[in-house]
């Protein structure tokens, strides 16, 4: 058993169990979890490997999940909504799978990877990217270098600075290890091309609990000399956007929405992701009082 490092904000009502997105820590769902207490137990979790979790080997998405449903289980909270965001969602739809028939709902804020291979020409640059900085050393001013490109979302700079250093290790001498370490971030980027691989369509196949999708309905600023990605991004929401809407029409357990955010929206809009996660567990048969959340191994 591998427990994972928590923060239990409390509340009460029908639990949430909170999982963030890669390379980042649970100190992002601070703003909306202190909201969402109002009418839920809420516990934020880091996934292994990030922020103050330790690692695992390999880095699967089975095995986090496994470790998700033990924390749950030391905190009491056998039974829960989980709601991700980014690589948080993958793993709260794959949480929902591993537990068939027993979960009552998951919540999956803009978890998607770039589609089945050669679907959107220029993903695979993406990788490429992401596998050349994973788990790299930061330099001393990688905080304030990080502030600064919140701000081009609207982060405050308060709640950026706070979550950039939850989200990486301090090192002698000023600098920075950024997590996860560079063997697990390879790990899981494959497990992500993995699962991007079968589309949205054949990935969610199987998974019956009812399941919000949400997509960034706004754009990220553009990336200077990115042009590249920025057109990447547009030709992929396009057609995700179409595949979840078809995938809605289809399956009556799949709600799919937008938000008036870009994709970092719980760092940069709080208040609007709460609302929405309650909204729709509010929504959900048997969550007054969380009677109905039962999870059995």
């Amino acid at each position: 058993m591998t427990l994972l490092h928590a923060r239990d904000h409390g509340g009460d009502g029908p639990p949430l169990v909170l999982l963030h997105g890669a390379g980042r820590s649970l100190a992002d769902w601070d703003a909306s979890a202190a909201l969402l207490t109002a009418e839920h137990r809420v516990l934020a979790v880091d996934l292994p490997g990030h922020g103050r979790s330790p690692g695992i080997s390999p880095w699967t998405i089975p095995a986090v999940v496994l470790d998700v449903a033990d924390t749950m289980d030391a905190y009491g909270m056998p039974a829960a909504v989980v709601v991700g965001h980014s690589l948080g969602g993958l793993v709260a739809v794959e949480y929902a799978r591993a537990y068939a028939g027993a979960v009552l709902a998951a919540v999956n804020l803009d978890g998607f990877w770039w589609g089945r291979p050669g679907e959107y020409p220029g993903a695979e640059r993406v990788g490429e990217l992401l596998r050349s900085s994973a788990g790299a050393v930061a330099p001393p001013g990688y905080i304030e270098r990080q502030v600064v490109h919140a701000a081009r979302y609207g982060i405050p700079s308060g709640r950026a600075e706070a979550a950039a250093r939850a989200a990486v290790r301090p090192l002698p001498g000023g600098g920075w290890q950024t997590l996860p370490e560079h063997r697990a971030a390879l790990e899981m980027y494959g497990e992500l091309d993995r699962l991007g691989a079968l589309g949205a369509t054949a990935w969610l196949k199987g998974v019956e609990c009812a399941l919000l999708l949400v997509q960034a309905g706004r754009p990220q600023p553009p990336s200077p000399a990115m042009e590249w990605f920025d057109d990447l991004s547009a030709r992929f929401a396009r057609g995700l956007s179409a595949e979840l809407a078809e995938l809605s029409r289809n399956r009556p357990t799949i709600t799919v929405t937008q938000i008036d955010a870009s994709h970092p929206m719980v760092l940069e809009a709080p208040e609007a992701v709460a609302a929405l996660i309650a909204r729709f567990v509010r929504g959900l048969p048997g969550t007054s009082a969380g009677a109905d959340l039962r999870r059995t191994d």
